[in-house]
């Protein structure tokens, strides 16, 4: 998960608060040593309590496959000069969650994998969870393009809406062939996380079966 660290106009440095809220990570800020809530990026306790942070779009994905589209990407090793990659991936029983203002919905990770890509709607946001069948990451898209609604699916080797035809790249949500080159569809941030854990924390969601 990334949010944006500015808070009231300046940015903060924010550390590891060492307890867990809702059997999930917490943070503090240095400036008022406020506790967050990192799965709501929202400061539950101290000064700042009820503010909340923007949260980015961002992906798990294979370094491999990370590093063919970005080559120049810079990783921290925190002074150790080098790094231990482990198989970051999504686990059995993991769902894709997502929230929009007052409506959340969960994606189990298995079905959309399966299926490849899930067209659902999230309030009045028609959105799609995509699978990248080569990569096996993960990417939620508002599927609407010049106010024309898209189906999105796989065809033998690409993803395609049913609509144009076009042709779109399952990572960066841009069509790369047909009617629609050029456009991008807006990504939306998402949550991986245990179905029990997305359910303490949104307990409003919906459950895709």
């Amino acid at each position: 998960m990334v949010h944006v660290r500015t808070v009231n106009g300046e940015t903060e440095i924010f550390g590891n608060q060492g307890a867990l809220f809702m059997n999930a990570m917490t943070w503090w800020d240095t400036t008022t040593e406020s506790v967050w809530s990192q799965v709501w990026g929202r400061a539950i306790e101290g000064p700042l309590k009820g503010t909340e942070l923007e949260l980015l779009p961002s992906q798990t994905i294979p370094w491999g496959s990370w590093k063919a589209q970005y080559p120049d990407t810079l990783f921290m090793t925190n002074g150790a000069g080098r790094m231990k990659f482990v198989g970051e991936r999504f686990f059995p029983g993991y769902v894709i969650g997502v929230a929009l203002g007052d409506n959340a919905i969960a994606f189990p990770y298995e079905l959309a994998a399966q299926a490849g890509v899930i067209n659902d709607n999230l309030g009045e946001v028609p959105v799609a969870a995509v699978v990248n069948r080569d990569t096996q990451a993960v990417g939620v898209f508002a599927r609407a393009i010049n106010e024309q609604t898209l189906t999105l699916h796989w065809d033998d080797e690409n993803l395609r809406d049913e609509e144009t035809g076009s042709t779109w790249d399952p990572t960066l949500g841009i069509a790369i062939a047909g009617t629609l080159k050029g456009e991008a569809l807006r990504p939306i941030p998402y949550v991986p996380a245990f179905p029990s854990a997305w359910a303490d924390f949104y307990p409003q969601s919906e459950f895709y079966e």
